[in-house]
């Protein structure tokens, strides 16, 4: 059974002899992001936008290669929202 990505998902990828692993951030059919880190805004030029985020993209040719891990709903956290205003992700 191959796995299908989904936004919430913590996943790993295995390519070649790298390691990504994080939160499955945006997902079309063509790809997905993984957000593999987080840093504060050095800047406070938007007040809505505190953090920068870290993602590499995972193109669908790959996602054979992702291990799922859990989900969000899995630790608790029912309805995400990355951004104030943005509607939840499908």
């Amino acid at each position: 059974m191959t796995y299908t990505p989904k936004v919430n998902d913590y996943v790993k990828w295995h390519h070649g002899e790298f390691i990504d692993e994080g939160w499955v951030y945006f997902r079309c059919s063509d790809y997905i992001t993984i957000e593999v880190g987080t840093k504060d805004k050095p800047d406070t030029l938007v007040d809505i936008h505190k953090k920068t985020h870290i993602l590499v993209v995972c193109q669908n040719w790959y996602w054979h290669e992702l291990e799922y891990l859990h989900s969000r709903g899995d630790i608790g956290v029912s309805e995400y929202k990355s951004q104030e205003h943005r509607p939840i992700d499908p």
